[in-house]
């Protein structure tokens, strides 16, 4: 199992989980945390299942070994969409720039172009 000290992306999801901000919902207090995190088998490890579970989330991540029947397809659909999404703007797909705040700059702004296109034109 990868450790948090090195590059890949398997050690970066409990500090992901972590740095949420305010999950907004119904009416009431904001909820700090998710209820559910969608993961893929790359994240199928217990470490994983139990540090989750600690802080109130329900793990769900695709087991090793076992058919695409889970179900989890269709929330990853939405995620992989908004990923082809902003890989229509080069400058986000080859990142050029070394500086994280212009690339946030850049990806706010393809958000929000994104979100113009799909409001309805009046």
């Amino acid at each position: 199992m990868c450790r948090s000290t090195c590059g890949c992306i398997r050690g970066r999801l409990l500090p992901l989980v972590d740095a949420f901000p305010t999950v907004r919902g119904v009416r009431g207090r904001p909820r700090l945390r998710p209820d559910y995190v969608y993961a893929d088998r790359g994240y199928d490890f217990d470490v994983y299942r139990r540090a989750l579970r600690a802080r109130g989330i329900v793990p769900r991540i695709a087991r090793r070994g076992i058919a695409h029947g889970s179900g989890l397809g269709a929330r990853r659909w939405v995620v992989e969409r908004t990923f082809a999404w902003l890989h229509q703007f080069k400058r986000l797909r080859i990142r050029y720039g070394v500086r994280a705040d212009l690339h946030l700059v850049l990806l706010q702004l393809a958000c929000a172009l994104i979100c113009y296109r799909k409001l309805p034109q009046s």
